[in-house]
Parts: C-alpha cells; structure tokens; sequence
C-alpha cells in the first residue's frame, strides 16, 4: 500500500500561557503550555500537529530536533499540497 509521508518543520514555545497554532510570518509556530522537560513540550507539539492538521496521532512522528525548540515532524497519508492547504486554514498570528 502507498501513501504519502511529508516531513514539517515547526517551531515550539514551551510554557506558553495557552496552547495554540498559529503562523507567523509563514512558518507554523506551536505554543505549548508544557515545559522543555523530558519531551513534555515535544509531545505536546505533536499531539497539536496532529489535531491542527487532522491526522491521528499514531500519523505525526519526530524526525529531528528533539532538543531543539524548531522540530522536524513526519506526517502520514498527507501530501505537501494538501499540508499546505491546512496549515493556510491556520489564523495567522495578527488575526486573532
């Protein structure tokens, strides 16, 4: 069976007053109420990928930049055309 894998590059403010996500000047910005702890904000990140793009979250994995506050994620069964599209249906950050 083939299905699309498209990696996404994000970029995580741990111990944000909320959780959101929002885009900032193109880039997808994830705020996280969770500490940079022991992959809480991590985690948190890629519970928030998932649910912003709608995709299980068994489909969004950390490719790169656990320790890093910009994190590279692999998302299944969606291609970058259709990434595109949902991150687009994000509000930017001067809309809310």
């Amino acid at each position: 069976m083939l299905y699309d894998v498209t990696t996404l590059t994000v970029r995580v403010v741990p111990r944000s007053s909320r959780t959101a996500a929002e885009r900032e000047r193109g880039d997808l910005v994830l705020r996280v109420r969770a500490p940079a702890e022991g992959g809480r904000a991590t985690e948190e990140a890629r519970r928030l990928v998932a649910e912003s793009l709608g995709v299980p979250r068994s489909a969004v994995t950390l490719r790169a930049g656990a320790r890093s506050r910009t994190k590279i994620f692999q998302v299944e069964g969606l291609g970058p055309a259709e990434i595109a599209a949902r991150i687009e249906a994000i509000p930017a950050r001067s809309e809310r």
